[in-house]
């Protein structure tokens, strides 16, 4: 029989559309309800077009993937170029490992820039070309300390995220459950999930969901949560993947917050 530590507890669930089955089935069988609003959406570019503008860039010693989507993207035009892998999180690193490629440097913990940069191998390249794999845009530690530490540093986009066009029917339905009480919690994934929500939301919405508790991985997601959303209960999750997600769900409903 499957648990039901999540009976009745209905969670707004924002990854994008193709990439939220696994949560989603995670919630729903300890007893939850999913209610998908994918505020992003992730769109891999033409293959021929990376590899050319690979092609174009220095031979790279060391490969960084920043997101699972970074990897399944990109790993089919460098994955024979000779570099070291280097994965940001235990996501990244498990869809480059679906792949039969090897993860040479990853975290021993967290999953993000930060915490790649204190690995051994990212401290002494000086001399070194690093290629940064990510889409059209993303944060800039990552290069600006690996160049401070003397790394030639590229970056090579392989998908575009945009913030998600949803019909005006879905966002009136989730209006009206939340003014009539039936959202519960809220995921995101990352600031960039929080910055599109908040956009996409009606005013009454916005009012609601200042009080409904938000889970989000990592220090620097609840920070810019608490930041936006003043007073929103925020609770931090292990990580970004579907367990540690779940688990944070289960605190929350063993706290009785919701």
């Amino acid at each position: 029989m499957r648990e039901k530590s999540l009976a009745g507890l209905r969670v707004l669930v924002t990854r994008p559309a193709d990439q939220s089955d696994e949560l989603v089935a995670a919630i729903e069988d300890s007893g939850g309800e999913a209610i998908r609003f994918p505020v992003i959406r992730i769109s891999g570019r033409d293959p021929k077009i990376v590899a050319g503008e690979f092609a174009a860039l220095p031979t790279p010693d060391i490969v960084i993937f920043v997101s699972s989507n970074a990897a399944e993207h990109g790993l089919p035009a460098v994955r024979d170029c000779g570099a070291r892998l280097a994965a940001i999180g235990p996501a990244t690193s498990a869809a480059i490992s679906a792949t039969g490629a090897r993860v040479d440097i990853a975290p021993t913990q967290g999953f993000d820039s930060e915490q790649l940069l204190l690995h051994p191998e990212l401290q002494n390249v000086s001399g070194k070309t690093v290629l940064i794999v990510r889409g059209k845009s993303g944060r800039e530690l990552l290069g600006d300390t690996l160049r401070e530490r003397g790394a030639d540093v590229s970056y090579l986009a392989v998908y575009d995220r945009e913030r998600n066009t949803i019909p005006a029917a879905e966002v009136e339905s989730l209006d009206e459950a939340w003014q009539k009480g039936r959202i519960d919690c809220v995921t995101v994934m990352s600031v960039e999930t929080l910055e599109n929500l908040l956009l996409l939301l009606p005013a009454a919405s916005l009012e609601a969901l200042r009080k409904t508790p938000l889970v989000a991985p990592g220090e620097r997601v609840i920070q810019t949560v608490m930041e936006l959303v003043p007073g929103i209960p925020a609770i931090k999750a292990s990580g970004p993947r579907a367990a540690d997600i779940l688990n944070a769900l289960k605190e929350l409903r063993h706290s009785g917050q919701n």
